[in-house]
C-alpha cells in the first residue's frame, strides 16, 4: 500500500439507513489525513452504524490502482464528507478532494479538532466535533447524520433517539483571522458564475451598509521571502482596479506602527470598512494558485472565496475576474443589475500588460517604490520600470511608473541644476508615452502632471492632468492625496482641505496622507492643525521626512521660536532642519548660529536657492531674498510651487516684484 503524507479517503454506500428500500444506496465519500485516522474511525463506525456499508482506503486490495479508484469513488459519491484538522488543511489531497464536493454541491464539512476550513471553503456551515466522545447516543452523532442525509438525500438514517437540535453556524470571526492563509483546493470559478449567484439572491437583499472594503496584502504562500514583491504587488494592483468603481470605498491598507500585529478584522475596524479581500499566492515559474476570500468584518460572513489555479500567463485574467467578482458581490446590494455591470466595467484593465516578465518587473518596482527610504531605492525601482519597458514597450502603466520615479529623483534637493533639468525632461518623455497609450490612466496623467509642474513650474499645463487622474481614480486616495496637493498650490485652498478629508477617509493609517493634510493646512494658515495633522504623522511614521519642518514653520508663526528651533533640530531632512534653524535661531537673536546653519545650507544643497529665499525672508532681508527667488525661477527650482501660499515669505508680498513673480507662476 502507498505511504501515507497525503490525506486519506474512505467511501461508504447507505444501506438501509437512507430510507430508500429498493433504491440505489447513496454513496458516500469521506477524505480526512491518514494521520487523523484515529478521530475519523468513530465517524466511520456512526456511518456504519446508521446503516452505510463504508468502503476506505484501508480496504483497498491488492494490487489496485489507488488513483483511480479513488477518483472514482469520488465522481459517483452522493456526498463528499471532509474531516477538517490541522493536519487535513495542509493536505492538497484533502483540499481538492474537498473542492470536488463543494464544485458537485455535495460537500459536509466537519471539524474534529476545532480547526476552521481553510480559505475557500469558510462560507460552508461548519460542523465543529471536536469535543465528541464517539458515542452514537450523542448530540454530535445526531448532528453528522442530519447533516449527511440533507446532502445525500433519501430518509432519515438510522440515528440516535434524541433529537438533533439545529446546526450552528461557524463563521470566521475575528479571533479566527489568519494573514497566513492556507491555500484551498485548485476550483476554477470565473465571474459568470459570481453573477449567477448574484442574480439568484445567493448575496443576499439590499443592505444599509456602506459599500466600503480594505484588499490587504497578500500571503507570500511561496517559500521565497524574496518573492513577497509578487503577492503584495497582485493585491496593490486588485486594489487599483477595485478603487476604479464608482460604486466602491477601497480603503488603503498602508503599512504603519497603528497595524503592526493586528489581526485582519482589527485592520479593517481601525480604517472604517465594511469588508476585507485577503487572500494568498503560490507559484513557480510555470503556475500561480491565488486563493481569495471576501469578507463581512460584522460577523465574519464569508461573502464570495474562490481558488484559482492556472499557469502563470493567467494571473491577468484571475485579477480580473477577482475584481470583476467582488465588485458584483459589493454592488448588487444597492444597484440594480445594469448598474452593477456598469460599474464593473469601469474597473476593466487599464494601461496593463500581457507580458509576465514586464509585469514581474513592473510589481519589484513598486514594492521599491513603496519603501520610500531614499534616492537608492528610487533608481532601484527606475531599473525594475525600465525593465518592464523593456519587455513591453506598449506597458503604459510602466511607462507612468518609470516618469515618476524620474520625477522623485529629479525633485530631491541636492541635486545639480543639470541633472535635474535632464531627469525631469525624461520624465515628461515617459509620461506622455504613458498618457499617448492609454488616456484613461490615472497613473500616467498624474506623472505628467507632476513632472510639468515640477521640472518645468508649468501649472497651467499641470492642471488638465491632475483633474484628469481625479476623474479617472474619484476612489484612490493615492490619487486624490497628490491632486488635493496640487491643489494646495494654488488659489482654491477649500477645495485642496475637502480633498484631503477624502483622502484620510480613505486612508486613515497613512503618514504621508496626514503629512499632505499638515502642508494643506500650513497653506491654509491653519497653524493649530498643523501641528495636530502632523503629529499624527509622525506617531505613525517616528521617521518621516519633512513632518517636524511644517510643525517648525507652525510653531515660529504662532510666536513660538523656541519650539520652533526644538522641533527643526528633531527634522531628519538636512537641508529643511538647516532652513528652519536659520530662521529660529534669528528669531531668538542669535544671528551667527542663524548665518552658520544658511552658510551650511548654500554649501551643502546647491540647489537650494529657494529654502535660502525662505531664510532670508524671515530674518526680514528682502532683497535678498528676492534675489534668490529670481534665480530659482530661472532655473526651474520646484519649490517655488510653494510660493503662493508659503508662510515664511508674508513679508514679501507687498513687494511688486514679488507679486510679479507669482503672476509668471500663473498664481
Amino acid at each position: 500500500m502507498l505511504p501515507r503524507h497525503r490525506g486519506a479517503r474512505a467511501v461508504v454506500s447507505g444501506g438501509e439507513g437512507d430510507g430508500t428500500a429498493g433504491a440505489r444506496p447513496a454513496r458516500l465519500f469521506v477524505s480526512y489525513s491518514r494521520t487523523d485516522l484515529a478521530r475519523a474511525r468513530p465517524v466511520i463506525d456512526l456511518l456504519e452504524g446508521a446503516g452505510y456499508a463504508v468502503w476506505w482506503d484501508g480496504r483497498l486490495e491488492g494490487g489496485e490502482n489507488y488513483l483511480q479508484t479513488t477518483e472514482a469513488a469520488l465522481e459517483s459519491a452522493d456526498c463528499v464528507v471532509v474531516l477538517w484538522s490541522a493536519t487535513s488543511t495542509q493536505s492538497h489531497w484533502v483540499r481538492d478532494e474537498a473542492q470536488r464536493g463543494r464544485e458537485r454541491g455535495c460537500l459536509v464539512p466537519l471539524t474534529i479538532d476545532g480547526t476552521i476550513a481553510p480559505l475557500g471553503f469558510r462560507q460552508f456551515q461548519l460542523l465543529d466535533i471536536s469535543a465528541w466522545d464517539g458515542s452514537p447516543a450523542s448530540v454530535e452523532a445526531a448532528r453528522i447524520l442530519v447533516a449527511v442525509r440533507a446532502k445525500a438525500g433519501g430518509g432519515p438514517a438510522t440515528a440516535p433517539t434524541s433529537p438533533a437540535p439545529p446546526v450552528p453556524s461557524r463563521s470566521p470571526g475575528p479571533a479566527l483571522s489568519r494573514r497566513a492563509l492556507v491555500l484551498g483546493g485548485a476550483g476554477i470559478a470565473g465571474a459568470a458564475g459570481l453573477l449567477g449567484a448574484w442574480q439568484f439572491g445567493l448575496f443576499g437583499s439590499p443592505a444599509s451598509a456602506a459599500i466600503s472594503m480594505v484588499v490587504l496584502p497578500f500571503a507570500n504562500q511561496t517559500g521565497d521571502p524574496d518573492r513577497k514583491y509578487f503577492s503584495d504587488g497582485l493585491a496593490r494592483e486588485l486594489r487599483s482596479v477595485l478603487a476604479r468603481n464608482p460604486r466602491l470605498r477601497v480603503a488603503a491598507p498602508t503599512s504603519s506602527s497603528a497595524i503592526e500585529g493586528e489581526d485582519d478584522f482589527a485592520i479593517g475596524r481601525k480604517l472604517g470598512v465594511g469588508h476585507i479581500l485577503r487572500g494568498s499566492v503560490q507559484r513557480d515559474t510555470a503556475r500561480v494558485r491565488v486563493s481569495a476570500e471576501l469578507v463581512a468584518i460584522d460577523g465574519g460572513l464569508v461573502r464570495w472565496a474562490e481558488t484559482y489555479d492556472r499557469p502563470l500567463a493567467d494571473v491577468f485574467a484571475v485579477q480580473s475576474e477577482i475584481a470583476e467578482t467582488v465588485a458584483l458581490s459589493l454592488v448588487a446590494e444597492v444597484a440594480s443589475e445594469g448598474e452593477a455591470e456598469a460599474a464593473a466595467k469601469a474597473q476593466q484593465d487599464i494601461g496593463g500588460t500581457r507580458s509576465v516578465a514586464a509585469y514581474e518587473a513592473f510589481l519589484r518596482g513598486m514594492a521599491l517604490y513603496d519603501l520610500s527610504s531614499g534616492e537608492e531605492t528610487d533608481r532601484a525601482a527606475l531599473v525594475q520600470f525600465e525593465a518592464a519597458v523593456a519587455a513591453d514597450p506598449d506597458y503604459a502603466a510602466a511607462h507612468a511608473m518609470r516618469a515618476t520615479m524620474l520625477a522623485a529623483i529629479a525633485n530631491n534637493v541636492g541635486r545639480g541644476e543639470g541633472e535635474s533639468r535632464r531627469l525631469f525632461d525624461a520624465a515628461i518623455a515617459a509620461a506622455g508615452r504613458a498618457v499617448a497609450l492609454e488616456k484613461r490612466l490615472a497613473r500616467g496623467h498624474l506623472a505628467l502632471g507632476f513632472a510639468l509642474a515640477n521640472g518645468r513650474l508649468d501649472r497651467r499645463g499641470a492642471a488638465p492632468h491632475y483633474r484628469a487622474a481625479e476623474s479617472l481614480a474619484p476612489g484612490d486616495a493615492d490619487v486624490l492625496r497628490a491632486v488635493a496637493s496640487f491643489n494646495a498650490y494654488g488659489t482654491d485652498l477649500a477645495l485642496a482641505r475637502r480633498m484631503i478629508e477624502t483622502v484620510l477617509e480613505l486612508d486613515p493609517l497613512n503618514a504621508r496622507a496626514f503629512r499632505s493634510a499638515g502642508y494643506i493646512a500650513l497653506f491654509s494658515r491653519d497653524y493649530p492643525q498643523v501641528v495636530a495633522r502632523m503629529e499624527r504623522a509622525l506617531a505613525l511614521n517616528p521617521s518621516l521626512a519633512s513632518a517636524r519642518f511644517a510643525i517648525a514653520i507652525a510653531q515660529l508663526m504662532q510666536g513660538d521660536a523656541a519650539g520652533a528651533l526644538k522641533a527643526a533640530e528633531a527634522e531628519p531632512g538636512k537641508a529643511y532642519a538647516l532652513t528652519m534653524i536659520a530662521v529660529a535661531k534669528a528669531r531668538l537673536g542669535d544671528k551667527p548660529a542663524s548665518d552658520q546653519a544658511l552658510a551650511e545650507l548654500a554649501k551643502g544643497y546647491d540647489d537650494s536657492r529657494y529654502q535660502q529665499a525662505q531664510v532670508h525672508a524671515g530674518r526680514g532681508e528682502g532683497a535678498q531674498a528676492l534675489a534668490l527667488l529670481e534665480d530659482a525661477y530661472t532655473a526651474r527650482d520646484p519649490g517655488l510651487l510653494w510660493a503662493p501660499n508659503d508662510p515664511l515669505l508674508d513679508p514679501l508680498r507687498a513687494e511688486p516684484a514679488f507679486a510679479d513673480l507669482l503672476k509668471r507662476l500663473g498664481s
